[in-house]
């Protein structure tokens, strides 16, 4: 048999009917993860069809969007109107077919992203989709990971199918050893970086190489996720013993008899030697370094110590005035570092950073200091069992005691559609994905940086270095 990639094996695997010239692949769904915002037109469309859902067990919805992530008066109130809509649907449409509802403020809520693994329900080969551009993050387990839209989402509830044209394969290799204070959202910052915004695009991306396969199964989940960001259909990395080790015991982990079945076929889905991508790209693990984006995509990165480009030395015009723009929004300069350029606001939160490992590398640079002054600084885990270990931990008063402001879970400022909001003009050092014009709020300036970075910021409140402040 012809060598094939990760992703080869499982798309092989779920092909329910072959791809041709006039019609997409039929894929079997082996998981669908459901939230608030693109699940209500879906439901609509199975009553106006007087359909089921094909699959409720092999469906898992949880409330993380729109909901607010501070309790007043020990409630949640939810001021959007919209936003109450949304989970009050999502709650009457999970009751009425069945469907298993992690609700505000539950034992199970959080992030859609941050909930399926932390469950074990995100199993290394299998294909898994939610109305989310993000859902690529379980492709950290080498599932074969993505973002579907609202009509898909009801596809896949009344078949468990959906139509897929086949992408191709780029891999994406990072060799080398990562330096202190370098994580993995550095990492993924300095491949869109190289590649683009649209290097990716048609691709599922397999990231390979020592760097990759050093990382903890959390980091892995922030390179797997934003590689959407890079316009992939997909990211993957192939399971490992680290992916055994994380999975082994969680609640929706095969057990027993069953984990032994499951592991040697899991054993077999890293690519076979001789495999051949479509592309290839390598990078130096070795010489990265802390990562800060400037601009208005997730491509306009730079080394914390590195100059804004300047628009007047870059070749092509079509580049040179989108950087222009770019640089306008922003209020800052090209042939300028943004090191020490003041900041407002501190998100430190998302289902890019919200796990565990991202809040002890957060703590570890606000221990024994305090958030400059006039800096807001969100500290949002992405779970409620996240919320559980930090505070187990004590995380939650180096949080406090720092001046930051410790929050409930939820997607919070990531998305600006749930009370918190960068206000227009003021700049946001975020552990978020995008930093798109008005991602979180109408004229807020979004500088993307990992969970170290951003929490130097807060204390210096400055763009800095976290080497300089150390742990």
């Amino acid at each position: 048999m012809k060598p094939r990639t990760l992703f080869e094996k499982v798309w092989d695997a779920h092909v329910v009917r072959p791809e041709t010239d006039e019609a997409p692949a039929v894929l079997y769904a082996d998981l669908h993860l459901v939230h608030e915002v693109t699940s209500p037109q879906a439901f609509s469309m199975l009553r106006e069809k007087g359909l089921r859902v094909r699959r409720p067990d092999r469906t898992l919805a949880t409330m993380d969007h729109s909901i607010p992530t501070v309790r007043k008066n020990g409630r949640f109130e939810i001021s959007d109107d919209e936003g109450r809509t949304q989970l009050d649907a999502l709650a009457k449409n999970c009751a009425d077919f069945g469907i298993e509802l992690h609700a505000l403020g539950t034992e199970g809520q959080g992030i859609v992203h941050v909930i399926g693994p932390e469950m074990g329900a995100t199993h290394p080969g299998s294909t898994i989709v939610c109305g989310d551009s993000h859902t690529a993050t379980h492709g950290a387990f080498g599932a074969l990971a993505f973002g579907i839209g609202t009509s898909e989402v009801g596809h896949v509830l009344a078949t468990q199918c959906l139509l897929q044209r086949k992408p191709k394969t780029l891999e994406v290799r990072v060799d080398g050893w990562l330096k202190p204070y370098v994580s993995a959202k550095d990492v993924i910052l300095a491949v869109i970086s190289k590649i683009g915004v649209g290097g990716g695009s048609g691709h599922v991306i397999e990231f390979t190489g020592s760097a990759i396969r050093a990382l903890s199964m959390e980091a892995r989940m922030t390179v797997c996720n934003m590689a959407i960001e890079a316009g992939a259909r997909a990211g993957m990395i192939a399971p490992d013993g680290t992916t055994y080790d994380y999975l082994i015991g969680r609640p929706r982990a095969p057990k027993r008899e069953a984990w032994e079945h499951a592991l040697r076929g899991w054993l077999r889905l890293p690519s076979d030697e001789g495999a051949a991508y479509d592309k290839s790209v390598t990078i130096d693990g070795s010489a990265l370094e802390p990562m800060i984006t400037f601009g208005t995509n997730p491509g306009m990165s730079i080394p914390i110590r590195g100059e804004v480009p300047d628009p007047e030395r870059v070749e092509g015009e079509q580049a040179r005035a989108g950087l222009a723009k770019a640089l306008r929004y922003m209020g800052l300069q090209g042939g300028k570092k943004l090191l020490g350029h003041p900041v407002d606001v501190v998100f430190i939160g998302s289902c890019t950073n919200s796990r565990i490992e991202d809040l002890r590398a957060a703590a570890s640079v606000l221990r024994g200091r305090k958030v400059a002054a006039g800096v807001r600084t969100l500290v949002v885990p992405g779970s409620q069992q996240v919320k559980r270990e930090a505070e187990e931990e004590g995380l939650h008063h180096v949080f406090i005691e720092s001046g930051a402001e410790w929050r409930e879970p939820g997607c919070s400022m990531c998305i600006a559609m749930n009370g918190d909001i960068v206000a227009p003009g003021q700049i946001a050092v975020s552990t978020s994905n995008r930093n798109f014009e008005g991602r979180q709020g109408k004229g807020s300036r979004t500088l993307l940086a990992s969970p170290l970075t951003a929490a130097a910021a807060a204390v210096a409140g400055r763009v800095a270095d976290p080497r300089e402040l150390g742990s």
